[in-house]
This record gives structure tokens, C-alpha cells and sequence, in this order.
């Protein structure tokens, strides 16, 4: 018989039992992660951080709701599917987490109901995974390299090479010498016990270069043994304490970073043990990345980007560039896409268009690479059409670059914040470096544009000439650099071609270079397909060309004809004009600057917009027309997309990102007169933004060429394309591409 004590605890036993399971209460959402065997980011097993140490979930009560709220929390839009009994492999440490219940509303795992933290009946053979929807949802813009080293979270927070060598010494790009880490504020040396190629290949990674070299040890050995010897080294004594070493490290050689491979700081029975008895300091060589003549060979590329080694990935395929969609992309992938392109490993993998929407097809998805691969074409992967992938699901790479030390040679001073100013470099002048600032004779948009990259501020948003209301650097005002003239792939100043004596038309002071800097710009492309489908011949009686000759729309011998008698054989076509950059395209100067043109009664905000040209085989141009730019407007605009820019009434003119503007054939100028041209094979040729009036992310694509065939009687236009569409062996291969007959 049951005493009444007895009675009344086992009913508080049994009330306690039947007691809903509590929300758990932290200050802040406790990390989740998805591990186990492959390397798809969006399923494996469950696992949470708690109290600085990664444990598992039990399967029991857990469903779909569950795995949807984990899913959410993990950055993806929703779960496919759940697996219990530890499909994705059982994991170690604490099972934290037991009986979680969901509502489905959570925006994170732990605000659902549960046992509590480490409560609970479960083994490690009842770990639960998930599979979650490869999509990522808005609010997850990108993977970035974690840099946290173990369960406490302490940090590898740099990596770098010390030379050794005289000849490693004397160069300002260090690709040889021995690793060093800087771990929790001081720097240590890497043991190189167990030391292996994958790790050489993951810390070149981290330093900007695409892979790693064989190194000469047996050398590197000789020289330590003489300074452990010399008794002026302080080596030695150094080396006998466990705070000068990393004691192992184990890596793949597929890790974005040192701090994801099996990091020991020191051995596992502390201070008892030397952390490398009898070894001596890794040493690694790394392999800078590849010359210009192999970009003929890529079949990859970045646009968009602010800096150098980022932007939007774009791959060839079938003979046109199109982009890569985000189901599916991690660190792994995009590092792949950045050893290809010669850069190190990728620090950031970027999801939902960040660095802009692309143009034409989206060419992957759910791309796989295991971290092996040499190209992207290697890796596993979807074609992009068949899982519903827009292009605002682009993906996009930020990409390790090494340190060549040019962002240590510019500098802006004066202006009203960090992107602006008088910009002085730094030179030799007679054996001494020498801060001064740049000539602005023949200074352009193509150098304000070298200038803002080598300060890692991005694009020029303007090339100042006249900078007398900034004031310089004292002792740094005196010209040091003048007649500057870059291509605009350079990564500095002083890469470009320059005068070697200084020559300035103005002396020093009032007239020195500046630039604004920007870290977003417009990219305006060319819809060539249009072109294409629009061009026809028209004999245009003179008595109707008078407005377009006043705006000099006509070749020069229109000058010399008997007007109004008399026509003009013009080769019309329809334009249409993509911003695919991301920052509205507006015209240099504001609308006090615009002129206004009676003729045709609109303002010109930009003098010359386009140049239409028609080039014989050889370059040689036989005709030529320009387009003032009248009316820069929105057009058309995606559904979502809000029109800004309109002409009517004297309104802001422009082109919004992701927006066309559209000019039709049947408008003035809106040709190339060919009056004087006798029948044969020709190039028609349109380039937008011509004078680099208006900064651009790329310019590359502001050109579009098509083959042209005139009979005295007819055109063919075929085979049009952006200067950036093809490889230009490609160019022959799609000469039999359907013609377009267009009568007069």
C-alpha cells in the first residue's frame, strides 16, 4: 500500500512527465549548421551551437515544420524533407536538443518547444537531418569565409609568408617563405611536421594566388639548422616555447580558409610537450596567378565587381556568355571560379544578384564542385533553365587577391569625404620616394578610373581637372607624374604609360588630378538581336532631312547637294539600350548645361550618345552618323520596376538599372547615311557612350558590331553582338547564321 508521501510524488513525478516541453530562452538565436558526407550546403545533419561547443538534435517528434524553421534559419526558403536515424553519418559531443516542436511561425530553431538544452534519452544513432530548398531567400545575401577556430571561437585572424631568402626579401610581392599566423593578437610560426601540399594550397588560397609549389626543404633545412647554431640568433630560445608554434595543422586542400582545416594550436598534453620537437617552420611557395595571354583560354569572367577579383560570374558556353544562378553555390564553387581566373580561394560567395542582374541565359545551376576541379566546367552541375532560375538569382564571388602594396602608393586629400580628392601618388624622383600630385593635362575618366580601383574605392564617378578649391597635402603639392595615359585594365598609376621627365602645361597647384569615386556604376549594353531584326534601306527625299542636317545626321557631301532636290540613302535600324549595371545612368552634367535645339525642339543632355559607323573589313570607316543623346528616358521597365526618368516637360533624363531606352527607326538620326557607298561586304558598327562621357562599371560591352552585306540594292545585317559576346575565333564559326533580306 502506497504511504501518502510516496503517493504524492510520484503524482508530482508524473505531472512533471506530462509537462509541455519549455521554450528555450537565450539572448540571442543559437547558430546552426548542416554537416556530414558531400558537399551540398543545403542538407546534412543537423547540428546547433551551444555554450561554445557544436552538438546534435534527436529525431524524436521532429517533421517537417521543424526542418522548415531550421531550413529558414539556415538561409534557405523553405525544407523538402527531413531524414532521422542518422543518415547523414552520427555525429560527437552533446545531443542538445530533444522532442522539438515548431510551430512553423519561428525564426529560429531554439524560440521552439523542447526538453531544453542537453535534456535528453536519445543516442547519437537517432541524429536528424535535413534537406532543405536550394533557393536562398532574400534576407541571405552571402557565404563568407568563418575564420573561428574551434568551439570557444577563438580566431585565425591572418595569415601571411615571411621570406627568407635575400632574393624573396627584395620584392614587394612575397610568393615564398615561411607561414606565420596570427592567432588571438600575436603572430606564430606553423610547425611542418605532417606539413602537406593541400595545406601550402589553402593558405596560397588565402593569399590571393591560385595554387601552390614544390618547395626546397632540404635547403630551407640547412639554413635553420645554421641559425639554431649561430649564438646570435635568438631562434632558438624562441623555439623552445609553445607560444612561438601552431603545433599541426590538417587540410584538404578544399578549404576556403586555415580555419576550417584541423587546426591544433598546441599538443594535446599542453605544456608537458614541446610543440615541435626536432621540426622547424613550414615553409610554402606559391604560384602568382596567370599571364593576360591565357585570358583567351577562360571560360569564365567577373562583371560588375568594384574591386578587383569580384564581380558577377559569367561562363561561355555554345559560343555566349550567360550567368550562373545561386540554388546550390557556396565557397567551394566560387573559389574554384577564382583559382581559374588566377586569384586565390573565394572569401565571399554571393547570392541573390548582389553584383547585379545579368543579361541572356543563365547557363548553371546547383553547380557541385567538390574543390578539386581546375575549371568550373569540371564540377557537377544543372542547366539553369531547368529549375526556374531568374536573373536575380545571379551569383557572384569575392575573390582573395595578393597584396602587391600599389593601394600604399595613392592617396586623396581635400575633398569633402574618402572618395573624393586631389589624388597624390607616390614615385621615385632622383633615387628618393616622393609623394606629389598628377598633371591633369590628358587627365580622363580611363585614369580616374585606375586611380579609384588601386585605392580600392571602386569606379570613377569623375575625372576632376580643376581641383583649386580642394586643398593637397602640404609638401606633397609639387607635380610629380604628368602625361598619363592608361588603358584602363591597370591595377595602378604608375603601371600606366607616363612622361619621364615631368611636363605640365600649368605648372603645380590649382590644376592637379582629382577624382570621386563610387562603389556602384551603370553598364549600358546594346540589344544587338534588335538591330539586327530592324535594319532596312530608305531613300529619304533631302526636303525632309533639313532638321538632320542642321545636327549633322549626314555624311559631309550632303553639304554639296542641290537642296531640297535630291535624297539620301539611309541604312535605319531601331536601338534599344539595357542598363545592366547597378546605379541609374545619368548624363554628365545637370539640366542648366543642356542645350536646346530649336530644330527639333528637345535639349541634348549628352552632346554625342552613340556613334554609328559603317568600317570595311580592314577598320577603315566608309560612313558615319552620331546620335545626340535628346532624350535619355525609361522606356520599358521589368513588372516591379518603377519608371524614373522621363523627357516630357523638361524632366530628369537617365536610364534606370534593370530599364531599357529605346529608340525607334523611324526617328530623326537614327541611321548611318550610305549615300556614298558602292556595293560589298562591310561591318556596321554602333558604340554607345563613346567619349566616356559618363562612367561605366565595363565598357567592354559598349561596343556592337554586325556583319553587313549592301548590293547597291539591299542590306543584310547577321551576326550581331556586344564586343564582350564571343572569343574572337568565334566569329567565323556563326558566319552561316540566318540571314535578314530587308528591301528598300
Amino acid at each position: 500500500m502506497w504511504s501518502l508521501p510516496a503517493a504524492l510524488s510520484l503524482l508530482l513525478l508524473l505531472l512533471l512527465l506530462q509537462a509541455p516541453p519549455c521554450r528555450l530562452q537565450s539572448p540571442s538565436p543559437a547558430k546552426l549548421r548542416l554537416v556530414g558526407p558531400g558537399s551540398r550546403p543545403e542538407e546534412g545533419r543537423l547540428e546547433v551551437l551551444h555554450q561554445g561547443q557544436w552538438g546534435t538534435v534527436c529525431d524524436d517528434d521532429f517533421a517537417l515544420q521543424e526542418a522548415t524553421v531550421a531550413c529558414r534559419q539556415l538561409g534557405f526558403e523553405t525544407a523538402l524533407t527531413w531524414a532521422h536515424s542518422a543518415k547523414y553519418g552520427q555525429g560527437e559531443g552533446p545531443i542538445w536538443l530533444d522532442n522539438v516542436r515548431c510551430m512553423g511561425t519561428e525564426s529560429s530553431l531554439d524560440q521552439c518547444r523542447s526538453n531544453g538544452w542537453g535534456v535528453s534519452d536519445c543516442s547519437h544513432s537517432e541524429d536528424i537531418g535535413v534537406v532543405c530548398h536550394p533557393q536562398r531567400h532574400r534576407g541571405y545575401l552571402s557565404e563568407r569565409v568563418s575564420n573561428a577556430l574551434g568551439p570557444q571561437g577563438r580566431q585565425l585572424e591572418e595569415v601571411r609568408l615571411k621570406p627568407i631568402l635575400a632574393s624573396a626579401k627584395r620584392h614587394s610581392l612575397v610568393t615564398e617563405g615561411a607561414v606565420e599566423v596570427k592567432y588571438e593578437g600575436h603572430w606564430r610560426q606553423v610547425c611542418d611536421q605532417d606539413w602537406t601540399r593541400n595545406n601550402s594550397k589553402v593558405v596560397c588560397g588565402m593569399l590571393g594566388f591560385p595554387s601552390e609549389a614544390p618547395v626546397k626543404s632540404l635547403y630551407y633545412r640547412r639554413v635553420w639548422n645554421l641559425k639554431m647554431k649561430d649564438p646570435k640568433s635568438r631562434l632558438k630560445s624562441l623555439t623552445q616555447k609553445n607560444s612561438f608554434w601552431i603545433h599541426r595543422v590538417n587540410c584538404l586542400g578544399t578549404e576556403p580558409h586555415l580555419a576550417n582545416c584541423q587546426v591544433q594550436v598546441a599538443p594535446a598534453q599542453g605544456k608537458l610537450q614541446p610543440a615541435c620537437p626536432g621540426g622547424m617552420h613550414a615553409v610554402v611557395s606559391c604560384v602568382a596567378g596567370h599571364k593576360e595571354s591565357r585570358a583567351e583560354e577562360l571560360k569564365v569572367r567577373l562583371r560588375s565587381g568594384a574591386q578587383v577579383g569580384e564581380g558577377r560570374v559569367e561562363v561561355l558556353m555554345n559560343h555566349q556568355w550567360g550567368t550562373v544562378c545561386d540554388h546550390g553555390w557556396n565557397l567551394i564553387s566560387a573559389s574554384i571560379v577564382c583559382r581559374q581566373l588566377g586569384f586565390g580561394s573565394a572569401r565571399e560567395a554571393l547570392f541573390g544578384a548582389q553584383l547585379g542582374q545579368g543579361l541572356g541565359p543563365i547557363h548553371l545551376s546547383e553547380v557541385r564542385c567538390r574543390g578539386s576541379e581546375r575549371t568550373l566546367s569540371d564540377c557537377p552541375s544543372l542547366e539553369g533553365s531547368q529549375n526556374g532560375c531568374k536573373h536575380e538569382n545571379d551569383a557572384a564571388v569575392r575573390c582573395n587577391i595578393p597584396d602587391m602594396g600599389f593601394k600604399n602608393q595613392v592617396r586623396l586629400a581635400g575633398g569633402r569625404n574618402p572618395q573624393e580628392g586631389v589624388v597624390e601618388v607616390q614615385v621615385e624622383v632622383n633615387g628618393v620616394r616622393r609623394w606629389g600630385a598628377v598633371c591633369s593635362d590628358h587627365w580622363g575618366l580611363t585614369e580616374a578610373m585606375v586611380a579609384c580601383r588601386q585605392l580600392g574605392l571602386g569606379f570613377a564617378n569623375h575625372a576632376i581637372k580643376d581641383t583649386w578649391y580642394w586643398q593637397g597635402t602640404p609638401g606633397a603639392t609639387n607635380v610629380v607624374m604628368s602625361g598619363v595615359r592608361c588603358s584602363g585594365t591597370e591595377l595602378a598609376l604608375q603601371q600606366c604609360q607616363r612622361h619621364g621627365p615631368v611636363l605640365c602645361s600649368h605648372g603645380s597647384g590649382r590644376s592637379s588630378a582629382g577624382v570621386s569615386c563610387t562603389d556602384s556604376a551603370p553598364d549600358l549594353v546594346m540589344n544587338a538581336q534588335l538591330v539586327q531584326e530592324t535594319a532596312y534601306l530608305e531613300d529619304r527625299p533631302l526636303s525632309q532631312l533639313y532638321c538632320a542636317h542642321e545636327e549633322n545626321c549626314l555624311s559631309r557631301s550632303a553639304d554639296h547637294m542641290d537642296w531640297p532636290y535630291g535624297y539620301r540613302r539611309l541604312l535605319r535600324f531601331s536601338s534599344q539600350i539595357y542598363n545592366l549595371g547597378r546605379a541609374d545612368f545619368r548624363p554628365k552634367t545637370g539640366r542648366h548645361s543642356w542645350i536646346w535645339h530649336q530644330c527639333h525642339r528637345h535639349y541634348h543632355s549628352i552632346e554625342v550618345f552613340t556613334h554609328y559607323d559603317l568600317l570595311t573589313l580592314n577598320g577603315s570607316k566608309v560612313a558615319e552618323g552620331h546620335k545626340a543623346s535628346f532624350c535619355l528616358e525609361d522606356t520599358h521597365c521589368p513588372p516591379g520596376l518603377q519608371k524614373r526618368y522621363a523627357c516630357a516637360n523638361f524632366g530628369e533624363q537617365g536610364v534606370t538599372v534593370g530599364c531599357w531606352d529605346t529608340y525607334r527607326h523611324d526617328i530623326d538620326c537614327q541611321w548611318v547615311d550610305i549615300t556614298d557607298v558602292g556595293p560589298g561586304n562591310y561591318i556596321f558598327q554602333v558604340v554607345v557612350n563613346p567619349q566616356f562621357e559618363v562612367a561605366e562599371s565595363d565598357f567592354s560591352n559598349n561596343m556592337m558590331r554586325c556583319h553587313c552585306k549592301y548590293d547597291g540594292h539591299r542590306v543584310w545585317l547577321h551576326n550581331c553582338h556586344t564586343g564582350d559576346s564571343y572569343r574572337a575565333n568565334s566569329e567565323l564559326s556563326l558566319e552561316q547564321e540566318r540571314l535578314r533580306n530587308n528591301f528598300i
